[in-house]
């Protein structure tokens, strides 16, 4: 049986942290005053806006101090305005690959099934 979920889960980098042409979501200005006004650093804040509203957030870092960063996002909250401006930044436009159009000739290796 499959469980439900009410929020979806959402990226906090993804795509744009990796370069190509895209403005990183690190350097939205919205998210660094936010982040900002907390103390923190713009990836505490979106965490804790993922965990604030509900929302699933799998955070991935290798490096040891953004591995605990990302474990101290549970001594601030953010206003129900800072709530609201980020909820404004979403376009609505993808920000990878549509997942239809990832195949072996599309990016040269095999992608194992999940």
């Amino acid at each position: 049986m499959a469980a439900s979920r009410s929020r979806p889960t959402s990226r906090i980098g993804g795509v744009t942290s990796y370069g190509g042409g895209e403005m990183s979501t690190f350097d939205d200005p919205t998210l660094l005053e936010i982040a900002r006004q907390h103390g923190k650093s713009v990836a505490q804040a979106m965490l804790r806006w993922h965990l604030q509203e509900g929302r699933s957030a799998i955070p991935k870092s290798t490096k040891p101090v953004r591995i605990a960063e990302n474990f101290d996002v549970f001594d601030f909250e953010l206003a129900s305005e800072q709530v609201a401006a980020i909820e404004a930044l979403d376009t609505g436009v993808r920000g990878g690959p549509d997942p239809d159009c990832i195949t072996l000739e599309a990016y040269g290796m095999e992608i194992p099934e999940a």
